[in-house]
């Protein structure tokens, strides 16, 4: 397993992603967790409610059971979200959420890529970093872009353990210590 899949959130993802499995939900339940992350993102007041330690566990219920009961969320999800609860784990719900993305996606045998630009990329840079990934051996890649203007330029990609480094500025930090080490 890699990081996104590892530790606590990995085995809370593991579980809900082979409960929803064994109950033919998978269709339901993964979409609903990419939108239960999309909404933690979004609102700053549930946040908040993820993050309080002052809130008791019942008051988290009641919180927490009531937005995914008023955006329409399944049993499943509710039922998943009540244990996190309980198991006083719910500042850990967003990376939860994070890590059953990519356990789904490390089922269906893809990859998750983040590429770190200077720039945004253009439709043809993209789909040339595509194209070179999948000449590595990297066919069924999602990637996730990432805006740094402190590169300079050139690219940063990490795939899964592997982390791949032409940006500008780590090449002027090589040559910075390759004039050194000649002085």
């Amino acid at each position: 397993m890699n990081g996104a899949t590892g530790g606590l959130p990995g085995r809370y993802a593991a579980a809900l992603y082979e409960l929803a499995a064994d109950r033919w939900k998978l269709d339901e339940v993964l979409p609903q967790a990419e939108a239960l992350a999309r909404l933690i993102d979004e609102s700053p007041e549930l946040r908040t409610v993820l993050g309080d330690v002052r809130i008791d566990i019942e008051g988290q219920q009641k919180a927490v059971q009531a937005v995914l009961k008023a955006q329409g969320f399944g049993e499943l999800i509710a039922n998943f979200v009540g244990v996190v609860i309980r198991n006083r784990r719910l500042s850990s719900l967003r990376r939860i959420l994070a890590a059953v993305a990519a356990y789904a996606a490390a089922r269906r045998g893809e990859i998750s890529a983040e590429v770190v630009s200077a720039r945004t990329l253009s439709s043809a840079q993209r789909a040339s970093v595509q194209s070179r990934l999948a000449e590595a051996g990297y066919t069924h890649v999602n990637i996730t872009e990432k805006v740094d203007p402190s590169i300079l330029g050139g690219l940063i990609v990490r795939v899964g353990p592997y982390l791949y480094d032409n940006s500008l500025q780590s090449r002027l930090v090589r040559l910075h210590h390759a004039m050194k080490g000649a002085a």
